[in-house]
């Protein structure tokens, strides 16, 4: 087991951070970090246009998470609860970042980099394509998504999607997703 989560968790609270939050995912959680991330940019006197391009980005991030977790590794169910996730939202420099962090299967870990790999490889035009392909021809998942999360996100940020998996042990790997989103 070389992954340790406390010392991810650690790394990613660089910049200005607006929101740190590791633990339960629940709705209650997601209603609450709007809240407080709404409130923190408030203070940085954001513009209507970038507070709104990080609010959709941070509740698709959130919904993404919250959708997908998984079932915890054996180890780790006795330090934190089953839909234990990853947050953290900062302002570094120029833009704003939205960590978030999950363990998958290793089953999974080839189908999200490919996923991931294919959308930051599209052009906005691509893109745009995708999202109406994906919208018009949807059908749900057993997670109850039809697979926009991560086009629109992309979408919206104008940006490639940033991503590691750390190998946790033989069956699990972490997840996380660094999503950047440019003031100018």
């Amino acid at each position: 087991m070389s992954f340790d989560i406390n010392e991810y968790y650690s790394r990613l609270n660089g910049g200005d951070v607006l929101m740190a939050f590791k633990g339960s995912i629940s709705s209650e959680l997601i209603s609450n970090v709007l809240e407080v991330v709404e409130s923190r940019m408030d203070e940085y006197r954001e513009s209507s246009k970038i507070r709104k391009k990080v609010y959709n980005v941070l509740v698709e991030s959130l919904q993404n998470l919250y959708h997908h977790i998984e079932v915890l590794p054996e180890e780790m169910q006795k330090e934190f609860d089953d839909k234990f996730g990853i947050l953290v939202v900062s302002r570094q420099d120029a833009r704003y970042k939205i960590s978030t962090g999950n363990f998958i299967g290793q089953d999974k870990v080839d189908v999200l980099r490919n996923k991931i790999d294919k959308i930051n490889s599209m052009s906005r035009d691509e893109l745009k394509d995708m999202y109406k392909f994906i919208l018009n021809h949807q059908r749900l998942s057993e997670k109850g998504g039809g697979g926009l999360g991560l086009v629109d996100i992309a979408r919206k940020t104008g940006n490639e999607l940033d991503y590691t998996f750390e190998k946790f042990d033989d069956a699990y790997y972490f997840f996380n997703l660094d999503v950047f989103i440019d003031l100018a």
